[in-house]
């Protein structure tokens, strides 16, 4: 009577068999010698969160958060198309540059020629114009759109100003590039105005309690 005996009353009271403990027992052990990922012990097995399991199976899927605020997908997919556009006029304005040997900078005009093409084209001048254009009215919309976003709007009527803003900018610079007749130019300007004056609007309202 001097040797405890561990009966199956005992066992239940830890969780488990005096089977199943030999056997996770023997696995433990072949974890030791092996370095096989084996089953742990429910009592010693820690939590792991969806993210963690996607991050050790070599991928990491985009949280809950991320895709919630269906608004602010919307206005970083426009937003993102304004951005390749401004890309696009840059490099158009390089490239009329290069056609029309027309350089901003002494350096650049030897290296093309001669300082004889230090100088100012017309059709570079157009493209810097529509350029600086898109910087005036693309980078107040990006800050507009953010946090007309975290306001919690209809996500249509979001998604309407957005559209109408980008088609408006890139009718702009089309009109503006291809030397469109007027009011082809203001009218896409105009346009384009009226979703960040909403969205500025609705901005101040839900903002002016904690002025």
């Amino acid at each position: 009577m001097g040797r405890s005996a561990c009966t199956g009353r005992d066992w239940g009271v830890l969780g488990t068999s005096p089977r199943r403990g030999e056997l996770w027992v023997r696995g433990r052990r072949e974890h030791r010698s092996t370095g096989l990922d084996v089953a742990e012990s429910p009592l010693e097995a820690p939590a792991r969160s969806p993210l963690a399991a996607s991050v050790a199976g070599g991928r990491v899927a985009p949280t809950p958060k991320m895709m919630e605020n269906k608004v602010f997908m919307s206005f970083t997919f426009y937003s993102t198309i304004l951005i390749l556009k401004m890309y696009v006029v840059a490099i158009i304005t390089g490239q009329v540059r290069l056609r029309k040997k027309a350089f901003a900078n002494p350096e650049d005009a030897l290296r093309n020629g001669g300082l004889q093409y230090y100088r100012e084209d017309p059709d570079v001048e157009r493209c810097r114009r529509a350029h600086r254009n898109d910087m005036e009215n693309i980078f107040p919309f990006l800050f507009l759109g953010a946090i007309y976003s975290l306001l919690d709007p209809s996500p249509t009527v979001a998604r309407i100003h957005f559209f109408i803003f980008c088609v408006g900018r890139i009718i702009h610079t089309i009109a503006y590039l291809l030397q469109l007749r007027a009011p082809m130019r203001s009218v896409a300007y105009s346009v384009a105005q009226l979703p960040c004056f909403s969205m500025a609007l609705q901005i101040l309202l839900a903002t002016t309690p904690y002025w």
